[in-house]
């Protein structure tokens, strides 16, 4: 009997490390990239302000491990026309959609002057499958701007799928986008994956000019 339980007590020891290792919360996931973005940028804003395309590819390393980019992708084409979409063609919009998410996030950030942005408490209980997290940018001026990470837990680890900045749900923002260049170009769906980064860039004028 004492033998049997020595032994489970040293299982549980043998086990204490591998809890304490386990996988992170989506909270503690956007923290921890938050906090490497602004590593990041502290050490490179001077180069970022004149070269806006190292500033992306910096996002792209830092964000892009954590984004659910299929599920972005296919929720942006909807089941409408993912369905239609080749292998090869999901390949190519997710690569173009990657992109101009990173462009379209780089550009806000680049807008707030990237001052501060703050990770806020976790608020009540969370889904285990799904949770909002939430932060704030201030800007030079003081200016607080809302920013939302919708994350979905993903082969054991937590994704972002969504992302709502200043009132903009860039997911919908982007699924409207692909709906009008569908229309645009005749339900050409390699034309709209094509032209996807001029389609972005429009909406993100637009939206500056609202």
């Amino acid at each position: 009997m004492l033998k049997t339980l020595r032994n489970s007590l040293l299982a549980l020891l043998a086990a204490m490390p591998l809890l304490a290792l386990a996988a992170p919360s989506a909270h503690e996931v956007v923290q921890q990239t938050t906090d490497t973005l602004l590593a990041d940028l502290k050490a490179n804003k001077e180069q970022y302000r004149s070269d806006p395309a190292a500033f992306y590819q910096a996002l792209n390393d830092i964000l892009g491990p954590v984004v659910d980019v299929d599920g972005i992708s296919r929720g942006v084409m909807t089941v409408r026309y993912s369905r239609q979409a080749s292998p090869e063609q999901m390949a190519r919009f997710q690569e173009s959609f990657k992109r101009s998410l990173m462009q379209f996030y780089g550009n806000a950030l680049l807008e707030y002057n990237n001052q501060d942005i703050r990770v806020l408490p976790v608020a009540g209980q969370q889904d285990p499958q799904r949770a909002a997290v939430n932060m704030e940018i201030k800007d030079g001026k003081g200016v607080v701007y809302p920013l939302s990470y919708t994350m979905v837990a993903q082969d054991g680890t937590w994704k972002l799928r969504n992302v709502i900045i200043n009132g903009i749900n860039v997911g919908k923002l982007f699924r409207d986008q692909f709906a009008q260049s569908m229309q645009n170009n005749r339900n050409d769906l390699d034309k709209v994956i094509d032209t996807w980064a001029d389609t972005v860039a429009k909406a993100r004028e637009a939206k500056g000019e609202s």
